[in-house]
């Protein structure tokens, strides 16, 4: 977890990874070694991640200087698993040029639609590419939460500002928007991968600084699960910057 480079991205990254694990003990018979694909993948966190656990992982990423991350990443890996996972340089909102319909168990998307301004076209892609019985899991800034962040910092122009829009700067500066729960729910089940569950993600931890350092195992564990528990609890789950939705291909 020290190599995700600050507190809040390795809460959100174990968060999720402990999520996607879960649903997938729910979903598929033990021990069965799953199609997966992860679009937008980032460093590869999760595509690591999935590979450890003995799946065999496609990683579609459109950024050049984020695939050379993830692929010095996967390079570290012993040779078994580097077998198991395949990067690619691709857009996500293309996945049908890469790949056949119902070509993968398990599809993520995580933090990416943020960037997308007509994400319905990609999600149902997405949904194309799941095998009946798919997992499409996503993560998404929560549209229903953006005062929260503003307000907790005492901006309160911005907090006021966020109530009426899903459309926000980030943190890097690039004008992003975000997604809310009800309209997401209608959006699966129109593609026919309706929701099953979801979480919030960083309940309590979005303040923070991205560079902070982790605390010390002991204090880092009970703050993750402080956070696994309130993302999963009502009203808390409702405020988090994320959320990580899981649907099913019917």
């Amino acid at each position: 977890m020290e190599g995700l480079g600050g507190l809040r991205n390795a809460v959100r990254q174990e968060l999720v990874g402990r999520q996607v694990e879960e649903q997938i003990t729910h979903r598929f018979p033990v021990g069965q070694r799953l199609r997966v694909l992860d679009v937008g993948m980032g460093q590869g966190t999760q595509a690591l991640r999935l590979a450890r656990a003995g799946h065999k992982v496609t990683g579609l990423e459109q950024d050049p200087e984020m695939l050379r991350v993830a692929q010095a990443a996967l390079a570290a890996e012993p040779a078994g698993i580097r077998d198991r996972v395949r990067l690619l340089e691709g857009d996500g909102r293309e996945t049908g040029a890469h790949f056949g319909p119902g070509s993968f168990d398990v599809v993520l998307c995580h933090g990416v639609l943020m960037y997308v301004a007509e994400p319905d076209a990609m999600l149902a892609g997405l949904a194309r590419m799941l095998a009946p019985g798919g997992l499409l899991s996503l993560l998404v800034r929560n549209g229903d939460a953006l005062a929260m962040r503003p307000g907790q910092s005492g901006d309160w122009t911005a907090a006021l500002a966020a109530f009426d829009t899903v459309d926000y700067t980030n943190r890097l500066g690039l004008d992003v928007r975000a997604d809310r729960l009800a309209g997401l729910t209608a959006t699966l089940s129109g593609i026919g991968a309706p929701l099953h569950t979801w979480y919030g993600v960083r309940v309590f931890t979005d303040g923070t600084e991205a560079g902070n350092e982790l605390p010390r195992d002991e204090e880092l564990e009970r703050l993750l699960a402080a956070e696994e528990r309130a993302g999963r609890t009502d009203p808390y789950r409702a405020v988090a910057a994320l959320l990580h939705l899981c649907g099913v291909r019917g």
